[in-house]
C-alpha cells in the first residue's frame, strides 16, 4: 500500500459563534479541500470554562462543533492562512498524518 503525507485540522467552534457556514464555504467553494467532517459535541467546554451541553431542560443552539479537513501540507498551511481572519487564535490544532492512495 501507497502512503502520503498530508496535513490534518481541526477547528474548534460552538454553533452559536455563527462561524461554521462561512468556514465551510470557503472550504468548499475557494479552497477546495479533499473532504471536509463537522461533528457536534454534546457536551465541552475551552478557555472560557463555560460548559455546553444538551439537556432536555436547556435546549439552546450552543453546542461544541469540531470541523475537521486534511489536505497536503503546502496546500493546508496556504489554508490556514486565509482563514485565520474567520477563527479565534487557539481554536485550531493540525497534525501530520499518513493517507493510503
Amino acid at each position: 500500500m501507497n502512503w502520503e503525507t498530508v496535513t490534518f485540522v481541526r477547528v474548534y467552534l460552538t454553533e452559536a459563534d455563527r462561524t461554521l457556514e462561512p468556514l465551510l464555504k470557503r472550504l468548499h467553494d475557494q479552497e477546495k479541500v479533499r473532504g471536509v467532517s463537522v461533528f457536534r459535541a454534546m457536551s465541552g467546554f475551552g478557555g472560557s470554562g463555560v460548559v455546553h451541553t444538551a439537556s432536555l431542560v436547556d435546549l439552546s443552539l450552543d453546542l461544541p462543533v469540531t470541523v475537521e479537513f486534511f489536505d497536503l501540507p503546502e496546500k493546508v498551511d496556504a489554508i490556514l492562512e486565509h482563514v485565520s481572519d474567520l477563527v479565534d487564535a487557539g481554536h485550531i490544532v493540525r497534525w501530520q498524518a499518513e493517507m493510503n492512495r
